[in-house]
């Protein structure tokens, strides 16, 4: 499903990672550590095709299969909950969409609020609105950067569940707590 040999990222001068090695199959979850700086965000902007790499060879699904939660949730702040996600689905194509929103939304604590701003959220709830934002399309390879950021006890064990269940697809999740996926992990990739 995913390969990348010997995929490299540069800016300018910069070297933000070179000679990367990754294969991953459905049920694959790779688990990328390092500390700030180190390149995680950049390689998981460049799985997605967020990102063009400058060196090395890259295969990933198409767009339409890739589901990608990074730092911030990308959601629109001046929309509901409600609004949001009916604007992916209609950006994705997905059938059914009400009741796939619907879903999601309770499955993440969210309906109560589904008519309120997401600007009025706090980050946690926004972070809770990001996954159901990424889960909506039912993405076949996803990429998670830092996605216990912000999330209180109930919301990092609601995502641990999540994690669980996503890893028949392909799972690439960059944290600083890697103890809460090592788990779940087939690969692991150790950034200094």
């Amino acid at each position: 499903m995913v390969t990348a040999h010997n995929l490299s990222k540069r800016f300018g001068a910069k070297r933000v990672f070179e000679r990367v090695e990754v294969e991953l199959g459905q049920g694959d979850v790779l688990l990328v550590t390092g500390p700030n700086g180190s390149g995680k965000t950049t390689l998981l902007r460049v799985l997605a095709g967020l990102a063009a790499p400058t060196g090395g060879e890259l295969e990933r699904p198409h767009r339409g299969a890739i589901g990608y939660l990074g730092h911030e949730p990308l959601v629109y702040r001046e929309l509901t909950p409600l609004e949001n996600l009916a604007l992916f689905g209609r950006l994705y194509h997905v059938a059914e969409d009400r009741e796939r929103i619907g879903m999601l939304l309770e499955r993440f604590g969210l309906w109560h609020v589904r008519h309120e701003r997401v600007a009025a959220f706090s980050r946690g709830m926004q972070q809770r609105l990001g996954l159901c934002r990424l889960l909506l399309h039912q993405p076949t390879f996803v990429l998670l950067d830092e996605p216990f950021n912000a999330l209180d006890r109930d919301g990092a064990a609601l995502l641990d569940r999540t994690l669980a269940e996503l890893a028949e697809r392909t799972l690439v999740v960059a944290t600083h707590d890697p103890g809460r996926v090592e788990h779940l992990a087939t690969q692991q990739l150790a950034f200094a």
